[in-house]
């Protein structure tokens, strides 16, 4: 906690004790106890008001389904190929192609081929059209 051990912690709470005073000490304290307090029941309300508006309570999620140290982007990839070209995959199994390479060959397949581009040229001397309304 902001880079404090607990003998540090110990002296900087005996300087404030010496500073605040003996007589200014409990008025101090009730006003620490009421903030935390304050501040349980504002996370409460949130956490009801989130749990109102959503329909799902905080207790309930599984938090671990949205680690992102679980994914490994290769695993994520070679599941989608597989996924993408099982007919393929089977039908390469067969035949002695690994899965992955039959995947890439299904979606590889299934592309339509680019359209031509045109290239539109002017002619010699003609000037470039130009929008004023776009520059």
């Amino acid at each position: 906690m902001f880079g404090i051990n607990g003998p540090e912690f110990i002296l900087l709470l005996l300087i404030g004790i010496l500073v605040i005073g003996p007589q200014r000490l409990p008025e101090y304290t009730q006003k620490l106890t009421n903030l935390v307090k304050e501040l349980r029941r504002m996370a409460s309300g949130a956490r009801d008001q989130l749990k109102e508006e959503t329909g799902v309570d905080l207790n309930e999620v599984d938090w671990r389904k949205y680690d992102p140290r679980q994914y490994d982007p290769r695993k994520i990839i070679r599941d989608a190929l597989v996924d993408d070209g099982t007919e393929a995959a089977a039908s390469a199994a067969a035949a002695g192609v690994p899965a992955v390479t039959a995947g890439v060959a299904a979606t590889a397949t299934v592309e339509a081929p680019a359209p031509a581009r045109t290239v539109e040229r002017l002619d010699a001397g003609e000037r470039a059209p130009f929008d004023t309304e776009a520059t």
